[in-house]
Parts: C-alpha cells; structure tokens; sequence
C-alpha cells in the first residue's frame, strides 16, 4: 500500500476541492441519517395522536416525576440508619441514584430546551406535523443528492487529475528514458501504464477518497443516533461485527492479490498485441497467422480466469456484508421486540432499558441500524476499490521511479561554434553486458569530413551512430567532441548538433508538412518547402491533390520507399545541423531516388560533417574516407571504390 499512499498524499495539492468533498460527505451523512430520525415524529404523532409540543411535555413531566421520585428514594438513604456492614452497600446504591439524577436532569435540561423550539416552528394539529415532517424529509432527500453529485465530481476531478499527471510522467518518462532502460521495460508495459493501468489508479483514489469517507460518516452518522435513542440495543446488535471484519481483512487480501494478477496479465496482452500489430506483415507472409490467434487466446483464456475469480471475490464482499447486516438487524430487532412485547427492562439479566420500550423507539432504532446497511455494503466496494489502485501503484511507481543511465551533467560545457573534430577513443560497448559490440575502438573524425562505414549486419556500425547521439554511453573509453566528453556535455547540445536519416525512418499519421516539420518544429512554411526542394522531394510532393497537407498514414505507409526517405532527408535538411548521419538511408530505395538524394546530399554537404553508414557502392562515392568495422574492430579501407567497399 505504500505506493498508493503516495499517490493519495499527491492529491493533497488539490486540498481545496477535497475540504469542499469532506464538508459535502458530512452533510450527506448528516441528511442519511436526519431523514431516517425523522421517522420518529411521524410516528409518534401518528400512533398517540398527539402533537410533538403535547408529547414533549409529557415526557417533561415523566422526567420531573422520575427526578423525584430517585432524590426521594436518594433522602430515604440519608436518613435511614444502617449498620456498619451495610454502608458499604449503601454508599454503591447512592452512588447509582445519584449517576441516575445527573442524567435525569440532563434529560430533562435538553426536554425543557427543546420545547419552546417546537411551540414556536411546528404546528399545534397533528396533521400538519405529519406533513410538514414529511416535506422535510422531500427537502433533506434533495439535498442530500445535490451533496452526492458535487461529492462524486469533485473526488473524480481530483482523481482524473492525478492519473493525467501520472500519465504524463510516464509518457516523459519513456521518451527521455535511455535506450537500454526503454528496452528492458519495453513498450507494451509503457503503453498499458499510460492506459489501463493509471485508470485502475484513478478508480482506486475515488474509491478512497469517496466511499472511504462518505460511507462510513453515513454509518456513524446512523449509528450515533441509534446509540442515543437506546444504546444497549445499538451495542447488541454489533456483537457480529468482530466476525465480520475477520472476514473482510481475509476477503480484502484475496482482491489485492486477483487485483496485481490481474494487472500483470493485462501487461502481456498488450505485449502480444503490439508485437503482432506492429509487425502485421511478417506475420502474414510468413503465414503464422493461426501460431498468433493462438498465443492469442492463451493469453485472453488466462485474463478470462483471472478475472472470474477477480469477479468471484469482488462479488463475496455484498454477500458478506448484507448477511451480517440481516444478522445485526435481526438480532437487534429480536431483542427489542422481546423488550416491547414483555415491557421488560432485563434481557437474561442483562439491563437493557431503564424503561420498557416503546414502539416508536423500537421503529426509529430498526430504520437507523437498516439505514447502517446500505453504506456498510457501499464501503465493500469501495475496498475493492482501493486494492484494484494499490496494484495499479505498485506497477506505476516503479516506472516513475525508474531513472535514466544517461543524464546531463551538473554543470555542463560549453561548444562554441561548428566542432572540429569527432573523436572515439578506446571505445568498447556492450548492449547485453555479456557481448561486446565494439572493442577498443578508435576514430577521428575532422569537420567537414564525408565519412562512409561499412561492414557486414551486426559489425558494430549502427553503435556508433547511437554513441555519437548519447542513446548510449560507453562501458569503457570516451566519445568526444572538440576534446570534450559527450557526458560532460547537455544531452541537448549533443543532438542539436545532429540531423539523422535512417533506413526506416518514422512518420507520424499526419500530413507531409506535418513530418517535415518535426525536424524543426519553429520553422515557417516557407523552409519548410525549401528543405523539401534541397531533398529533391518538392515535385512529387506539389503532384497530390492536398499537397504538403496529404496525410502519410500510419509510420507513412501512403508513401512509396523513395518519398518515405527524400521527406525524412528534408525533416534532417530543415534541422540545418552541423553534423549529418546517414544509417543505411538509400538501401530500400529506387535508382532513381538515390539519385536524386546524392544529389541534394552532394548540395547540403557542404560545410558539414557527414557519416553514411551502408553498403551500397553508389554512396561510397559521395565518401571522402571509408572505415570498416568488423567484429567490433575498426580498420581503415584505403581508397574509395566498390572493392573497398
């Protein structure tokens, strides 16, 4: 719970609105458990006839004439003579009948308050005391709802608020999480935070904040008041409440349990679906499309039990409750029914009244310990409620916790200027830990150099892309700029140094000027159009029928392979960075394509520092050195020609 305890203290920003919640739960409790008290009048004036002046008078009366008849059985104490040995006995019984006056003249002090109250604001007919009691009721009942409804929107305003900041986090979280942190997390666990998780959260805060507090002030509410018309009898019928509570701390851990299991088996449905969604095409032509339905409905099958026993348990708490409930109201309303029947004041000995009970009071303790039910089953829910959320805390707290391996430093230096050299210095990486990607590797790099590396898949020549941007840092030796560490450097200043065109870039389902754009977001339309016209993409863009505002579809799937990299080459373009990379952009496209982004690289190269990573020949030739990496080992290619190649 430690984890949902924080964010419940989270929602202590929102103190305003939840004073506002507090002081609406109260006044609903207060109506509950008015409305229900307000029987007693009803009744009273129905059964005798009476008004509530003339029934309150009698009961004046009955308490003076009770008063002296115990201050005179009190004197007739004083006066008698007694042996030593009954003093003792004596002194006890005094002591009874003089707690018995105190409360007496209590009693009769709130009757004698009360009564010009009641001559002055109800009416002499009976009749009319009915109906105005009534009318009330009506009132209190409308009141109670509009308190109800400003409680539920206010306790889901704060809740929705803190899973939309939760959200957010995790959404930081994930896009400036390092790369290898990403990964071991990977994306469906992201995915199902932001979404089912966080809203499990959600309902949990407004389970505790709303049930938690409003159903138990509408239980003490009811049962204050049943104590004060007869308390023996409230206490009685609470002897199953003990039991009760065993049996719901037992049926609470169970939900907590069902609740993280159930969480845990939403993560990897997610996983499953984002791994077949995200790679559609492999799937069918590779015609596994019956291996997927079926990894598929392992995994709903195990959400299905999961649930159902999530539901069973869920479904014990009303059953749970609404039996000791009946059995708290039954044994209550037994043992006052034997008071009222037998006018007895003793209930196997036991005092349970100083006076027989009437029907009226027997009436009013029965409607208030029935109005004690409702919130009693309401709160079962509510706990449900709130271990769904403590799962879901559990899950999402880790997360924001988790923090990245690459991080700024604290006091960060400064490049002035274009870079005059790229260093890697005894560079050896590793992504697992286990298997080094690069070993020992050194290169520098001059500004203005068009640097090609080849080598065969898996070499290394891609890592080496991602130390230069800092998606990673080195297990040993120093990616340097100008001298200068990338780790003592702003991540920032790092990557607004660089341009990348990879050889599947991402497009987002918006429109062309939309992707183009993203490569520096601040830019007018108009430079927007000239990095298109350097990337040799202008002509085609101009030819659809909404220009630069034709959707790409998801990832850019509109688009042909040839369109897909001349719009990324223009984002990069429009980045005008000091540093451009190049990772296998022109393998999946047309000659025709390539051409036309040699040519627009041949034009935007100028000044700058270029690294293409391939194996085409035809890019070699834009190349004014060439590395190659094998086995995490990087040598030289004397010359620049295919055989070096």
């Amino acid at each position: 719970m430690e984890n949902f305890y924080r964010a419940l203290r989270e929602a202590r920003s929102y103190w305003p609105i939840l004073i506002v919640s507090v002081i609406c739960s109260f006044a609903m409790a207060v109506l509950w458990g008015a409305n229900i008290a307000l029987l007693f009048p009803v009744i009273e004036t129905t059964v005798h006839g009476d008004n509530l002046q003339t029934w309150n008078e009698k009961r004046i009366a009955a308490s003076r004439e009770k008063l002296l008849a115990l201050e005179a059985e009190c004197q007739a104490i004083d006066q008698s003579s007694t042996s030593d040995a009954d003093q003792f006995q004596q002194k006890v019984k005094k002591d009874q009948l003089t707690t018995l006056i105190l409360a007496e003249q209590a009693s009769l002090s709130s009757r004698e308050r009360l009564q010009p109250w009641l001559q002055r604001w109800l009416p002499a007919k009976p009749i009319h005391t009915v109906l105005l009691v009534l009318a009330l009721v009506v009132c209190g009942t409308v009141l109670k709802q509009v308190f109800g409804v400003a409680n539920v929107v206010l306790i889901s305003y704060v809740s929705q608020s803190i899973a939309r900041d939760i959200r957010m986090r995790i959404f930081g979280k994930a896009i400036t999480l390092d790369r290898r942190s990403f990964n071991s997390m990977g994306t469906s666990r992201f995915m199902a935070s932001i979404t089912h998780t966080t809203e499990g959260l959600a309902q949990g805060i407004t389970a505790f904040y709303g049930g938690l507090l409003s159903e138990p002030l509408r239980i003490v509410s009811c049962l204050s008041l049943a104590l004060f018309v007869s308390w023996r009898l409230t206490l009685i019928s609470m002897i199953f409440m003990p039991l009760m509570v065993v049996m719901i701390v037992w049926l609470n851990r169970r939900i907590r349990r069902m609740a993280k299991e159930t969480l845990s088996r939403t993560l990897a449905f997610h996983h499953i679906m984002l791994e077949v969604f995200t790679a559609i095409t492999t799937v069918q032509a590779n015609m596994m499309e019956e291996f997927e339905r079926e990894r598929f409905r392992k995994a709903t099958k195990q959400m299905r039990r999961i649930g159902v026993l999530a539901s069973f348990y869920n479904a014990l708490a009303n059953p749970i409750t609404e039996v000791f409930g009946i059995a708290a109201l039954s044994t209550g309303l037994g043992a006052a029914a034997y008071l009222v029947i037998t006018q007895k004041t003793h209930i196997f000995g036991i005092h349970m009244a100083d006076q027989p009970i009437t029907v009226t009071e027997l009436t009013v303790v029965f409607g208030l310990l029935v109005g004690a039910t409702e919130p009693l089953r309401k709160l079962s829910g509510a706990i449900s409620g709130i271990n769904s959320g403590s799962a879901a805390a559990n899950l999402l707290y880790p997360l924001l916790d988790a923090q990245t391996q690459n991080v700024d430093p604290l006091n960060p230096q400064c490049l002035s200027g274009p870079h005059r050299t790229i260093e890697f210095r005894d560079v050896t990486f590793s992504y697992d830990g286990k298997q080094d990607v690069l070993i020992n590797v050194n290169l520098t790099i001059p500004f203005g150099e068009r640097l090609a590396v080849v080598g065969t898949n898996g070499s290394g020549k891609s890592t080496l892309v991602n130390l230069l941007c800092r998606f990673y840092d080195p297990q040993q030796g120093a990616v340097l700029i100008d001298g200068v560490s990338l780790k003592d450097l702003a991540i920032h200043d790092v990557r607004s140094r660089i341009a990348i065109v990879s050889q599947q870039s991402d497009f987002f389902n918006e429109s062309i000027l939309h992707n183009i754009r993203y490569g520096r977001w601040e830019a007018t339309d108009e430079e927007v159009i000239e990095a298109a016209k350097k990337a040799k993409a202008h002509d085609f863009i101009s030819e659809f029928s909404q220009g630069y505002q034709t959707p790409v579809g998801p990832n850019g799937q509109r688009l042909s392979g040839g369109q897909r990299q001349r719009i990324a080459l223009a984002r990069a373009l429009l980045r005008d960075t000091e540093i451009l990379i190049l990772d296998e952009a022109t393998n999946q496209i047309d000659v025709e394509s390539e051409k036309l982004i040699h040519a627009a690289l041949l034009e935007f190269g100028q000044g700058r520092t270029m690294i293409m990573i391939t194996h085409r020949h035809s890019t070699l030739e834009l190349a004014t050195r060439v590395v190659e990496v094998d086995r995490g080992q990087l040598t030289e290619v004397a010359g620049v020609s295919s055989k070096a190649a």
